[in-house]
């Protein structure tokens, strides 16, 4: 049986460390030099981008985004004094890297909408992503059937009230039916119900 091409990318990115060799580390080097959030010509991982939807046309801009690492810990206050602040310097973020790396480009591409992100990277200290950028108002977008609905303005601002792949899997939403209950509408209006459950009980 002979395979497609983007069989064998796929392939490459199982292992992309030992599939592309040197060329892994030096992208590594080159990436680490260059800007957090840097526009890109071509997607690097073709099979993934265009399972996600991309298409090479009018209206698409591609986005490599760096993201660190690790847990994120505030700073410590300088005032003397015992505080309950003082006790916790750690933030725990209910997000995942790559949601968080989809509103940064968000942020920096305001008049673009985020379709979708896949990993391309690791080291040490950074993940790597690349975001598929959409231009909502390009005529092309508009006019296409599977991408037209992203003209619509219902969609403003997905990625900030996670409606994106990412954001849903953060929020528990990839699981339906039984154990997935306290998912829906969200984590907080259910946690708000039962302590408004609570109170009523007094």
């Amino acid at each position: 049986m002979v395979k497609g091409m983007y069989h064998h990318i796929a392939d490459i990115w199982k292992k992309p460390k030992e599939g592309l060799g040197s060329l892994w580390q030096q992208r590594l080097i080159e990436w680490r030099k260059s800007d957090a959030v840097v526009r890109v010509e071509k997607p690097l991982r073709l099979d993934r981008a265009r399972n996600l939807g991309y298409k090479a046309k009018k209206g698409f801009v591609i986005v490599r985004v760096r993201v660190k690492r690790g847990g994120r810990k505030r700073p410590r206050p300088t005032r003397k004094g015992r505080r309950s602040k003082r006790q916790t310097i750690r933030k725990v973020l209910s997000m995942n890297y790559k949601w968080v790396a989809e509103q940064r480009v968000s942020r920096k591409f305001p008049n673009l909408e985020v379709l979708n992100s896949y990993w391309i990277a690791k080291d040490g200290k950074h993940y790597w992503y690349e975001v598929l950028l959409v231009n909502p108002h390009a005529p092309e977008i508009k006019s296409d059937k599977q991408l037209g609905w992203m003209a619509s303005g219902t969609h403003k601002g997905r990625v900030f009230r996670g409606l994106t792949s990412a954001g849903k899997k953060s929020r528990g939403l990839r699981k339906k039916g039984k154990g997935a209950e306290k998912s829906r509408p969200s984590r907080r209006a259910q946690s708000s119900e039962r302590l408004l459950k609570k109170s009523r009980a007094k």
